[in-house]
């Protein structure tokens, strides 16, 4: 166990690093876009941008990754991102933000998928869950860490600019200088969004309406807290006890959902949220004490939604569709981050601050109703029918990619290996294979007439070929590091 994370350590430094950058950005941004005097509706579509990038990076930067390797693609990403932040105070634009932040969307996907495929390789069965925990807890550390930091800055200047900059600058150092072997491509799997609401409504309709209110809230807490009176420094604690209430409540209402119907406990967290939305509407509590407590609670009951709505599905799907339920998962919820911020600016240039609330609410209660819905019309599985909760599994800090080498031939890959450059770049210590295939005689076209299998998804392969192919797998896929 020891010796697993010293060898990761360089990489969770650039976690540390990345995410207190860009949790700096998320409470910064809003605030320095309201004293810009943008609009309510401009800073909604701001917000958005970024996860508008996180949506395009989950489905073309695996492209980028495959094609450059991991190594390469985290520095080129890591330094866009760096670039990026640095430019909101030299161009104050509403449209250029928008832009800039769909760029460090997107180049945040590509890192939450380099970083934790390089995770979960580097694991071993046994200390996979510890391993990937650590990575959360790290995440979300940062993410506080640098929602809070900016308390000690002037968002008037250019420093908090500055600062977030240069820790995204120097995430890129440890991973650069590190000696580790990097993994093997990433698996591409298909976004079948019918597939996947036939496979569990529930998890992916409801994911899509906690997409919305969970954007919202991640981008719009500052921008609330500031415009119901509370200084800068008090809406950087503010945002930051919402996330904190969310580490709170992650585990025990993950080991209650393994003990009960997970949609009765969505249908329990939605109308939890609504009441607590509507009690802030009426409310309007401006004390920085009061304001933060009820945070906390928001925190509470909708930062679990996500997780418990994927463990469900994961209840219905089968284990070799993981990683795509998984991936489409992210999207819908990607997708509907994407609306919530746009809705709540909107509401919240009609009514006021109170308008985030109000929006929260309402899509909460619809959540929660359509939920409901579902446990009428679908029994509920046994306990020994399902998966057990792991939240190092379900957590959308980013998207768990499998290490697998690609199948050729499987219908649910979308891009064959051979297209991209990294599998044959020694730099990057793939073993292609092509001193085994001169040694036997084999040509290429033979090596590569039986495709590596995939957690044993794709093509059957007859028992009398099976020792066969498996020697063809292991002389032409990268070699994975345990």
């Amino acid at each position: 166990m020891a010796q697993t994370l010293l060898s990761v350590s360089a990489l969770l430094l650039s976690v540390a690093l990345l995410i207190f950058g860009h949790g700096l950005q998320t409470t910064l941004l809003p605030l320095a876009a309201d004293r810009y005097y943008f609009t309510d509706f401009e800073i909604g579509a701001i917000s958005s941008a970024y996860f508008v990038g996180l949506v395009l990076g989950c489905l073309a930067a695996p492209l980028l990754i495959m094609r450059a390797g991991h190594i390469r693609a985290f520095a080129a990403l890591v330094s866009l991102m760096s670039g990026a932040a640095i430019l909101h105070p030299v161009i104050i634009d509403p449209y250029a933000w928008f832009i800039i932040r769909v760029v460090s969307g997107f180049s945040l996907a590509g890192f939450y998928m380099i970083v934790e495929s390089w995770l979960n390789e580097s694991a071993t069965n046994e200390n996979r869950g510890t391993i990937m925990s650590i990575y959360i807890v790290i995440v979300f550390g940062s993410l506080i860490l640098g929602q809070v930091s900016i308390a000690s800055m002037s968002i008037a200047s250019f420093v908090p600019f500055a600062v977030a900059s240069v820790a995204l600058s120097l995430a890129v150092m440890p991973i650069s200088l590190t000696t580790a072997t990097q993994p093997a491509p990433i698996t591409l799997v298909r976004f079948r969004p019918i597939r996947l609401y036939q496979t569990s409504p529930a998890a992916f309709v409801g994911i899509l309406l906690i997409g919305i209110c969970q954007g919202a809230i991640f981008t719009l807490s500052p921008l609330y807290g500031s415009q119901i009176g509370l200084s800068t420094n008090q809406s950087a604690y503010y945002a930051a006890a919402i996330i904190g209430g969310g580490m709170i409540a992650q585990w025990p209402v993950g080991r209650l959902s393994d003990r009960m119907d997970r949609r009765l406990v969505l249908v329990g967290l939605g109308v939890a949220t609504a009441a607590a939305s509507l009690a802030i509407v009426f409310f309007s509590p401006t004390a920085f004490a009061i304001a933060a407590m009820t945070a906390v609670l928001v925190g509470m009951f909708t930062q679990p939604l996500y997780a418990i709505a994927v463990a469900h599905a994961f209840d219905h799907a089968a284990p070799e569709d993981f990683v795509e339920t998984s991936s489409g998962m992210l999207l819908s919820f990607g997708i509907g981050s994407i609306i919530g911020p746009l809705a709540a600016s909107l509401v919240m240039g009609q009514i006021g601050p109170s308008g985030l609330y109000v929006m929260i609410a309402v899509v909460s209660l619809v959540m929660a109703a359509f939920v409901l819905t579902r446990v009428l019309t679908r029994q509920a599985l046994s306990d020994d029918e399902k998966t057990d909760f792991e939240y190092a599994a379900t957590a959308q800090v980013g998207s768990v990619i499998s290490p697998e080498p690609l199948d050729v031939e499987a219908e649910e890959y979308v891009i064959p290996p051979e297209e991209f450059p990294a599998y044959e770049d020694d730099i990057y210590n793939f073993d292609t294979g092509s001193d085994e295939s001169e040694d036997t005689g084999e040509t290429k076209a033979d090596a590569d007439a039986a495709p590596a299998e995939v957690s044993g998804v794709g093509k059957d392969t007859p028992e009398t070929d099976a020792e066969d192919a498996d020697a063809d797998a292991a002389s032409k896929t990268p070699e994975t590091k345990s």
